[in-house]
């Protein structure tokens, strides 16, 4: 069956949670939950047509419900940092929750990654199967201003893709930067330090030591950033005066595409799996899972170590409500914020 549903367990407040999952006609399967919208499972054949979860996460809501690095949830209302923790929008400013030291990280507290999303199956061009599923955030949610209505439909197609349409509408004028953050991890186990990584971008924004960007764009030319020319991740990890070692960085995309265009690439060469990213967004931040250290215990029973997977989140720029020079993430009454992002698996 290209979708199915079964039930994921409750929350706190005994209200239901499904676990969908979509499948296609070549062994690819993405398990969804409403929890977060957090794809929980990622199954994916290699080369010679065997197929391995190449995505961190857990099998039981419970474990979810305990606390997680934002596993393969939806970060929002605004993905990424807002420094000191609020904004001011038209004159007006908005104090929000400090959830990383004193500045505002994935949305705050209890964001778009810990709430229950609606599902109703939709019907989208060249798809096996294909879900929508919707959000209102209320105003004055996390401190946030506006009604925010929001619609993400997760399509899987028979050309291995999953791609994900976000859109959203307000009732007063809010920031909004929606992303995926998945970790993801082409061999299935082990480290992603042997992952081979080409990035579509010149530019970066860098960042003090707290990871709040400074408004600067450099180039990455001559950096350990440099991923121009495909370069193995752990190649120089090292390099980038981060600690742990490793990478959090923002880089700079060709920005105003209509449509998804190729942000990313990654190859494991031993089983052949190639992941493409593709996206409408002017940004893409790479983690490299820098804050495990083996403590989380994941699907399988598998201890999730340092670099036990890459994050892709495609995305606006970091704390861009305090950059003007920055693409703006302000979304206003009767405009629409629509993104698209796709995660397109292959082998080689």
């Amino acid at each position: 069956m290209p979708l199915e549903t079964a039930p994921f367990g409750h929350l706190p407040n005994g209200k239901p949670v499904q676990l969908h999952t979509l499948s296609n006609r070549h062994g690819m399967r993405v398990n969804v939950a409403e929890y977060g919208l957090i794809v929980t499972q990622l199954e994916v054949p290699d080369r010679h047509g065997a197929s391995a979860n190449v995505v961190l996460g857990f099998e039981h809501l419970e474990r979810y419900l305990a606390g997680h690095p934002h596993f393969g949830a939806i970060a929002g209302r605004v993905a990424n940092r807002i420094a000191h923790a609020q904004f001011t929008l038209d004159g007006q400013t908005y104090p929000l929750a400090q959830n990383h030291g004193p500045h505002h990280l994935h949305g705050g507290v209890r964001a778009f990654d810990k709430q229950l999303w609606s599902a109703r199956p939709d019907s989208r061009p060249d798809a096996a199967a294909a879900l929508a599923f919707s959000y209102t955030s209320p105003h004055g949610e996390e401190g946030y201003p506006g009604n925010l209505s929001v619609t993400v439909v997760y399509t899987l197609t028979e050309a291995n893709e999953l791609r994900l349409d976000f859109t959203a509408t307000t009732d007063r004028p809010t920031p909004v930067n929606l992303t995926n953050h998945s970790y993801f991890n082409l061999a299935g186990a082990g480290d992603i330090l042997g992952h081979e990584l080409w990035l579509a971008a010149d530019y970066y924004t860098p960042t003090d030591r707290e990871l709040i960007p400074t408004g600067e764009i450099r180039r990455v030319k001559g950096t350990p950033l440099d991923f121009t020319q495909p370069a193995p991740i752990g190649a120089r990890y090292q390099q980038t005066g981060l600690t742990p070692p490793g990478y959090d960085h923002n880089f700079v995309l060709a920005s105003g595409a209509q449509a998804p265009v190729l942000a990313a690439c990654v190859v494991h060469a031993q089983s052949g799996r190639v992941l493409e990213v593709l996206t409408t967004e002017p940004g893409i931040q790479l983690y490299t899972a820098n804050g495990l250290d083996g403590s989380i215990v994941g699907t399988g029973g598998v201890p999730y170590p340092r670099y036990a997977g890459l994050c892709l989140e495609t995305q606006h720029f970091p704390d861009s409500v305090h950059h003007p020079h920055f693409p703006s993430i302000v979304l206003r009454p009767g405009d629409s914020y629509r993104t698209t992002t796709v995660f397109k698996f292959s082998t080689r």
